[in-house]
């Protein structure tokens, strides 16, 4: 089992940036393959990136395909989602999960963090 906790969400304009962080805790971390989702009022959890334990690949959904990176620091047992020319339509609260390998359905990860919010207007 391992604790996630998210951070970096906030207020942005469209067109802006946002870094959040997911910090882990445990030292099991890079065993973990590591994925983003979003929720918005009223609408399903939708996968947004995932990366593998090692690094080596990511996945994206296509709405923030070249514009989201996913990262992460086994060192610092963290996960970062860069966020680049955000659009009103990536306003929703943002959530850091682990698993065993990366799924784009939610069901396939074992721990989740509380999330973080994200609100862009235009």
């Amino acid at each position: 089992q391992v604790q996630l906790v998210e951070s970096g969400g906030g207020l942005v304009q469209a067109g802006d940036s946002l870094r959040l962080s997911c910090a882990a805790s445990g030292r099991t971390f890079r065993r973990y393959a590591m994925g983003w989702f979003r929720q918005a009022p009223g609408k399903e959890r939708e996968f947004v990136a995932g990366i593998t334990w090692s690094g080596d690949r990511t996945y994206y959904a296509d709405s923030v395909k070249g514009r989201f990176t996913i990262s992460r620091d086994n060192a610092k047992n963290t996960v970062y989602l860069q966020m680049n020319s955000l659009k009103p339509e990536d306003t929703a609260g943002y959530y850091c999960a682990a698993g065993p390998l990366v799924t784009t359905p939610g069901g396939g990860y074992t721990d989740w963090g509380q999330g973080t919010q994200v609100t862009v207007y235009s």
